[in-house]
């Protein structure tokens, strides 16, 4: 099936309220290009260098998401246009987001990674600590970002029934933190949770980015 036809259908399924981010990490500019000319215009990118190199060379109306890991020293290069950042997983990178972001006279969003996979590679704040956060309160004087929800990973493994309580995990704690912290601010509104072999399944348990890469794709380079 063409890139074309693979997002025709996916946005056909994907419900009102559900926005598609095309991961596009270590793809050809002529895929994505394929893929705008198809009406595509959220992408996913997770190397800094990458994503600055596809920005220059491809459309300025595309919203460039960050959803891989980003190093702080890396924090500088993208900050001048990225529209969303996914995967904050500590203060410290918040911070640096929020001090690059004044410097070039923006106000970046931002959700926080929450750790709900049972495996211990992956990054995020713990719900604990995610609590214990946004509790302190120090997010709020940061003038360079604003938090508009939370990402999680699922773990990785073929149990659909495991895949499901984690989202549903991610779920209940972005309810909580909604009503206790964000109650006065609706653009709290967003749940990035679901890849190419679980969208469905975050869909259903309230996600409202999904972010498939190798379903529209292939598989990469």
């Amino acid at each position: 099936m063409s890139i074309a036809a693979t997002l025709a259908r996916l946005h056909a399924e994907l419900p009102t309220g559900v926005r598609l981010v095309a991961v596009s990490k270590y793809q050809p500019i002529e895929a994505l290009r394929e893929a705008y000319d198809a009406g595509q215009r959220v992408f996913g990118e997770s190397h800094a260098q990458e994503l600055v190199a596809k920005h220059a060379a491809l459309p300025a109306d595309i919203e460039w998401h960050f959803i891989g890991h980003l190093q702080t020293n890396k924090v500088r290069q993208i900050a001048p246009f990225v529209s969303l950042i996914h995967s904050v997983d500590s203060p410290r990178l918040l911070n640096e987001i929020n001090r690059q972001a004044l410097r070039f006279g923006r106000r970046i969003d931002v959700l926080l990674q929450l750790h709900v996979a049972r495996e211990e590679t992956k990054f995020g704040f713990s719900p604990a600590d995610l609590a214990a956060y946004l509790e302190a309160g120090e997010w709020q004087q940061l003038a360079g970002v604003r938090i508009v929800g939370l990402m999680a990973m699922a773990s990785n493994v073929d149990d659909d029934a495991r895949i499901r309580a984690d989202f549903r995990a991610a779920h209940n704690i972005y309810k909580q933190a909604r009503a206790t912290h964000f109650a006065n601010q609706p653009a709290f509104a967003e749940r990035s949770w679901g890849m190419s072999g679980d969208y469905p399944i975050a869909v259903e348990e309230g996600a409202t980015l999904v972010r498939v890469g190798s379903m529209i794709f292939g598989e990469r380079a």
